[in-house]
């Protein structure tokens, strides 16, 4: 018998009166609506098709958009439900200033000149570089071409960042060191038409589940799955080879898998010397990964590993995806240039059916990270500190080539100089760092030592109860604009409906600030299509080259592949076709990389390893999808995951209250026993805040060449407690 959906009453005792609201939608709204809107889904890089229908100026349901390529009218239930979120009490709808007894209206001429005045202060007496600005990788190409100019020009600070620091940096800086560009190297069409597909480090059934269909197709066909991962995720329980690595030693992994390839006679040395440079020292440390000397640093057996490699080698076309899992380490880099030098030893890129990619987790992941709002990239992918780069951009902005400041902190740097005094100011767009960086204590007592903290959001996130002034901004559904999704398609986001109340679309807010900071020549503009037709031109002969996309074209052909350099050019769905890379000598480059240990070691006292990530019903740190009711009542709470073994051993029921403590902090959860998980492993998701934060947990450590933090391994212990005790206390501090 089917379940009966949960009643307003039944979610108001459950969660709170805050997740009791459900507005009339769906199915039921279907034959009043006033008209469909074809756009794209908010969540995780996918970019899904959806058609977003509107009544009254109020988007009040979702239908299949059947027509677009990409996911040909399937959603996951983030998608089905995300219209959900737009009507939502919780929405901000003033500007909002802090007052004695929190927040209170404030008219939004009111509001820019506080925000002007309050971060100028600080700028006069403590320099330009002592605001910082962070934005974020689920905003719109145009959106975030702004967030970079206005930090630089607006503002003249060098540190401004994204929160894609968390998500695809480690891939980014990978691709750029081995292919001369960050792009998936295939469309998502090539992936059906390999014969073995190597997946590592990506929950797709549950991070990017339409990604799990073309994985499918490929099955149908008679294709073979390997998975690489600590649990046995819903793709993992389908594969041909299941490998359970130990956290942290995926390089190790990869380094062994290639040693066994190599020995099976699997290198394609005609395509290695045409196109490659740097195979004889890769070479030379692959050999020092035997398998039966790797199984015992991996956890997997010899026998398996060389299972891998047989596959690999017996299979015409590879394709191998990865994601977050191999990247989040204090080594993420390396370990994805492990990856990529599998795939370039072997010559299996470049063709349909054969390649590699990086799935992209946030929702603008891919064109978010192209345009200016990282600290060490301009426009169009370009280096700040080349200097041809620079004069390029200094010549197209108008300014002097000194006016654009030079490499600026990283997000998780940017914490690091708040405490330290440096930085006194922010401006944060769309970014919930309390819940989403690591060691969650340290960034709460970041935000607290600001002079002044400014918010630009939707919705009041935990981050955000922390600033002097928020400013209400719009959803993705209500500008016009575009986005690039992971495999580099460039979309149309358009505007279903207004926004709410006295909310504003963010690059109004930024002009409006841009204008007072006296500005406004270079950061005022009257819509995104204005916009995104100087970022077109921004990024004409960068490396991600915009400059032959219009909006008209991306309409006409359900979106345009980058790079694509003027209107007739038919864009680039498959790269390093013919084998030529984007280094000047049109060679990739493989880089030999050696296994290290996590910055954190289990022991006695902190024994087990944590590992962290997403469910399928939320996405990030939540401040959406823990606002929509059905989406909670798929997951309502974070729970950490035990093996049975693991469990007996400590003394843990199933559904038995535990207490996870690392170096850092102590939450407490339910447990969840499943057989799953590596019996030396938990896993926690990450999307909730507070006492249930996972990032508690987690470290403060970093890939040095990506600034990438360590989320997938820290160690910690458990313990079983018979009573609800003080929750998310700092190790070390009283209760």
């Amino acid at each position: 018998m089917a379940t009966l959906p949960a009643s307003p009453e039944d979610l108001a005792a459950r969660h709170g009166p805050h997740l009791a609201w459900e507005p009339p939608g769906g199915f039921a709204a279907r034959s009043h609506i006033d008209r469909r809107v074809e756009t794209h889904c908010c969540f995780c890089g996918q970019q899904c098709g959806v058609k977003l229908l509107v009544r009254d100026e109020q988007v009040v349901g979702v239908e299949p958009w059947e027509e677009f390529p990409f996911n040909r009218g399937k959603l996951c239930p983030k998608g089905v439900k995300r219209y959900l979120q737009n009507n939502h009490p919780d929405r901000l709808l003033h500007p909002l200033v802090r007052s004695g007894d929190g927040f209170a209206r404030l008219p939004w001429d009111e509001a820019t000149w506080q925000v002007v005045e309050r971060l100028q202060r600080i700028q006069d007496r403590h320099g330009k570089d002592s605001v910082a600005v962070l934005g974020g990788a689920s905003i719109s190409n145009e959106r975030a071409y702004l967030v970079g100019k206005f930090a630089r020009l607006g503002l003249g600070t060098r540190h401004v960042d994204y929160n894609g620091r968390l998500c695809m940096v480690a891939a980014g800086t990978a691709n750029k060191k081995a292919f001369g560009i960050d792009r998936a190297a295939n469309p998502w069409a090539d992936i059906p038409l390999a014969d073995l597909i190597f997946v590592t480090g990506s929950n797709v059934s549950e991070c990017s589940p339409i990604t799990t269909d073309y994985i499918w197709r490929a099955r149908d066909r008679g294709a073979k799955l390997v998975v690489v991962d600590p649990r046995l995720t819903p793709i993992a329980r389908t594969a041909d080879l299941f490998l359970p690595v130990r956290p942290g030693t995926d390089l190790a992994l990869m380094n062994a898998i290639l040693h066994a390839v190599v020995r099976l006679g699997g290198v394609d040395e005609s395509f290695v010397e045409r196109h490659t440079t740097g195979f004889d020292e890769v070479l030379a440390t692959v050999m020092r990964y035997a398998p039966e000397d790797v199984e015992r640093t991996v956890g997997i057996p010899a026998a398996r590993i060389w299972e891998a490699a047989r596959l690999w080698v017996q299979a015409p076309r590879t394709m191998l995806l990865h994601a977050r899992g191999i990247e989040h380490h204090s080594k993420g880099t390396d370990t994805v240039l492990s990856c990529i030098n599998l795939v370039l030893a072997t010559g299996r890129i470049g063709r349909p059916g054969c390649g590699y990619a990086s799935i992209t987790g946030q929702g603008n992941g891919q064109g978010a990270r192209e345009h200016g709002q990282r600290c060490n990239q301009l426009p169009g992918a370009r280096d700040i500190e080349n200097p041809e780069h620079r004069r390029h951009i200094a010549d197209f902005w108008g300014v002097a080539e000194q006016e654009i400041p030079h490499t600026g902190a990283t997000a998780p740097q940017i914490m690091e100089k708040i405490h330290a005094g440096e930085i006194r100011g922010l401006l944060s767009l769309c970014f919930n760092p309390l819940v989403s960086l690591p060691d969650a204590n340290f960034t709460r007592e970041a935000l607290e030592r600001l002079d002044c903290f400014v918010a630009i959001d939707f919705f009041l996130s935990e981050t955000a109860q922390h600033a002097d002034l928020v400013l209400p901004g719009a959803l993705q559904e209500e500008d016009e604009g575009t986005v690039t999704s992971t495999e580099g398609r460039v979309l149309r986001v358009r505007q279903a409906v207004a926004p709410p109340g006295e909310a504003r679309r963010d690059w109004e807010i930024l002009g409006a600030i841009a204008e007072r900071l006296g500005r406004g020549d270079k950061l005022k503009f009257s819509s995104s299509r204005e916009i995104f037709a100087e970022l077109r031109e921004a990024s004409r002969g960068g490396i991600a080259d915009y400059g032959g996309i219009t909006w008209e074209r991306i309409e006409a052909q359900y979106g345009v592949f980058w790079p694509c350099p003027n209107e007739s050019h038919a864009g680039t769905p498959r790269l390093f076709e013919g084998g030529r890379f984007y280094h000047p000598d049109g060679r990739a480059r493989l880089h030999p990389v050696e296994h290290r240990p996590p910055a954190e070691q289990v022991s006695a006292e902190y024994p087990i390893w944590l590992t962290t990530g997403r469910v399928v019903s939320q996405f990030l740190s939540g401040t959406q999808t823990r606002r929509i009711g059905p989406l909670v009542e798929l997951q309502d709470r974070p729970r950490v995951e035990i093996h049975p073994r693991l469990a007996a051993q400590l003394g843990i029921a199933d559904g038995a209250r535990v207490r996870v403590s690392s170096r850092r902090g102590t939450i407490e959860l339910d447990a969840q026993v499943v057989a799953t998980i590596r019996p030396d492993t938990v896993f926690i998701p990450y999307h909730w805040p507070g006492a249930l934060a996972a990032n508690q947990l987690t470290q403060r450590a970093y890939d040095p060449d990506s600034g990438i933090p360590e989320f997938k391994v820290s160690a910690v212990r458990l313990e079983a407690i018979a009573t609800r005790g003080v929750v998310g206390v700092p190790a070390g501090r009283a209760a």
